[in-house]
């Protein structure tokens, strides 16, 4: 009978030892559950960051060729006022440097596309617009046509993920020479 107990001992010994070594890989596989989660988590977040770290710096260097596209504008005034005077009202217009010989490399405007991709992933463009003073020369949207000042507007758009994101600049210029 003695020998029956401690039989019956060593079985119930053995069930608990093979518990606690099924219970070992049950822990490993909740643990290494948990660790692809929290891994997972952290790719996730990680993409996000730099896809928004992504649309930030275009969206500055959008605002840095608008800039640019005012101080061009500002240089082809200085230059010669009938070309910009001349220039239809609410015309898409494109800007390029011109870097042939014979034009001292300035800056240039035209109604051809083609040259309103910059660095292939922005599109630039700019409008003028009349000016109206009214009798004390305040900027109305009515009144005597100021043949002397021109609002403009520069546009940068460029493709963010699926939809068109687009930046304006506005100012005016004014004919000094």
């Amino acid at each position: 009978m003695v020998i029956r107990r401690d039989l019956a001992r060593s079985k119930i010994k053995m069930k608990n030892n093979n518990l606690q070594k099924g219970s070992g890989l049950v822990e490993i596989l909740v643990a290494v559950f948990v660790f692809s989660i929290v891994l997972s988590s952290l790719i996730t977040a990680s993409n996000m960051y730099l896809s928004g770290a992504s649309d930030n710096l275009k969206s500055a260097k959008a605002a840095y060729l608008a800039q640019e596209g005012i101080e061009a504008l500002k240089i082809i005034r200085d230059t010669n006022w009938t070309t910009i005077s001349a220039l239809t009202d609410n015309a898409n217009y494109y800007l390029y440097f011109d870097t042939s010989s014979t034009t001292n490399n300035t800056w240039k405007a035209t109604s051809t596309m083609s040259y309103a991709t910059v660095d292939s992933i922005f599109t630039r463009s700019f409008k003028l617009n009349s000016v109206y003073r009214d009798a004390n020369g305040r900027i109305q949207s009515s009144g005597t046509l100021d043949n002397n000042t021109e609002k403009v507007t520069v546009s940068v758009s460029w493709q963010s993920k699926s939809t068109t994101t687009t930046k304006y600049l506005s100012t005016y210029i004014t004919k000094i020479f």
